[in-house]
């Protein structure tokens, strides 16, 4: 990995890729989401702060968990600018991710454990699938694709402002 002298303040695109093992295309978009920043020079040249690798290694780890960028957005603007994110920032901003985790981990433990039973079948029926049907909530009321047709009507309803009771 190249090593930048203390001296040098900001990085070129072509360093903070070297640095921080991102594509330059991907520190484009980076950039162009909001989720780091930079300035121009005189010649047109994209020019990065030092703290900017930090950002990009804060990023790069939220997306390996599966955060999406607009959340990993949302978390860099609570830090002040110009500023290396810490491990404290990372603490705590990764603590309130927990749950969300917690919840893909549940549904993909859950789509592992019966993912055998769909491709035995391949119809992904809604009156007896685990994965569509967690728990047969719905089994009770209705089978079949008029499930999809009540969903689609209750979310329609509360766009609306109705209920769908």
């Amino acid at each position: 990995m190249p090593q930048i002298p203390e001296k040098i303040h900001e990085l070129t695109v072509g360093q903070l890729a070297a640095r921080s093992g991102a594509a330059v295309s991907a520190l484009h978009f980076y950039e162009s989401k909001g989720l780091i920043t930079s300035r121009r020079t005189s010649g047109n040249q994209r020019r990065y702060s030092r703290d900017t690798l930090r950002r990009v290694a804060f990023i790069r780890a939220a997306q390996r968990v599966g955060i999406p960028l607009a959340t990993i957005r949302e978390a860099l603007a609570e830090l002040p600018e110009e500023r290396t994110p810490t491990r404290e920032d990372w603490a705590r901003l990764s603590e309130t991710w927990r749950s969300e985790l917690d919840q893909r981990i549940t549904q993909l433990n859950r789509l592992r454990d019966h993912l055998t039973d769909c491709i035995g079948c391949g119809c992904l029926s809604l009156d007896t699938c685990v994965l569509s049907n967690p728990d047969d909530v719905f089994g009770e009321r209705a089978t079949g694709s008029r499930l999809l047709m009540e969903r689609n009507g209750a979310a329609a309803a509360r766009k609306r402002g109705g209920s769908c009771a």
